[in-house]
């Protein structure tokens, strides 16, 4: 990696990556998809992908994900054992743990990734309980607990979540990721559809979760602003491919790329 743009606040001497991606593919068609991608993550550090619509953003996340299998390239991931997994040598099952114990996925659409039929506090306990929590009470007291921390009134605990607004869906769904304490969370435009006062809360609480955890982020965003706010890397992506890469500040304010010089100046027109 360019020293330019290592993480400034890791002594990459002693800190292994998380995850390595090694010139990872996926078409379906020509430059739909993404391809020649690599680059490597850093505990607690996080890593913005942003690009047009169609620019394979969202592709690239599933296949960094494990949702989805590259024609070419690989991905490795350190272990909370220390281990180096190749994922794509992975069974599915194998896959699955990982997504249930030491990673997490927020989708765009929270309905997507919450059990609607069940209360609050068992999609927050599903994820204890996978791991083999089986004590009632203290599930409930998790419940409880994350409720109070991604702002959701704990009343609320027996409701079924369609019963909530979006905002305080997607709230739960982070709930229901990070109440298994993983390293490694992947999040899909987790601001997109909702009101700009829903967005700029679910930021702040997003942006504190994610420093007070130490979590390692991959999040996929078309908002310039949100990449701002959460991301210590950003990756640009055009036309399946990654044109530039740096430190979010140095891209954001002094774009190399003819592209990203066009997107930056597109969010700053009035």
């Amino acid at each position: 990696m360019n020293a330019l743009l290592e993480p400034p606040f890791l002594d990459v001497a002693v800190n292994k990556p998380l995850l390595s991606v090694k010139d990872v593919g996926l078409l379906f068609g020509p430059e739909k998809g993404c391809q020649e991608v690599s680059f490597d993550l850093y505990p607690g550090e996080v890593l913005g992908i942003v690009g047009e619509s169609g620019s394979g953003k969202s592709t690239l996340l599933s296949v960094l994900a494990g949702r989805s299998l590259p024609q070419t390239g690989g991905v490795t991931y350190g272990t909370k054992t220390q281990q180096t997994v190749d994922l794509y040598s992975c069974t599915e099952a194998e896959r699955r743990t990982l997504l249930r114990t030491e990673w997490g996925f927020v989708e765009q659409n929270p309905r997507d990734g919450l059990r609607m039929g069940v209360s609050a506090g068992a999609n927050i306990g599903e994820r204890l309980m996978a791991q083999g929590q089986r004590n009632y009470a203290q599930l409930r007291r998790t419940g409880l607990e994350w409720l109070e921390q991604v702002e959701i009134d704990t009343q609320r605990i027996d409701d079924l979540p369609r019963t909530f607004s979006g905002g305080m869906q997607q709230r739960l769904q982070i709930a229901r990721n990070l109440v298994s304490s993983p390293r490694l969370v992947f999040m899909d435009e987790p601001t997109g559809g909702l009101d700009v006062s829903v967005q700029a809360r679910l930021l702040d609480l997003l942006r504190r979760l994610v420093r007070e955890l130490n979590l390692a982020v991959v999040i996929v965003t078309h908002d310039l602003a949100v990449a701002r706010l959460l991301a210590d890397r950003l990756i640009v992506m055009r036309r399946s491919r990654v044109v530039e890469t740096g430190l979010t500040d140095q891209v954001l304010d002094d774009p190399q790329h003819p592209y990203t010089q066009l997107l930056v100046s597109s969010v700053l027109q009035p």
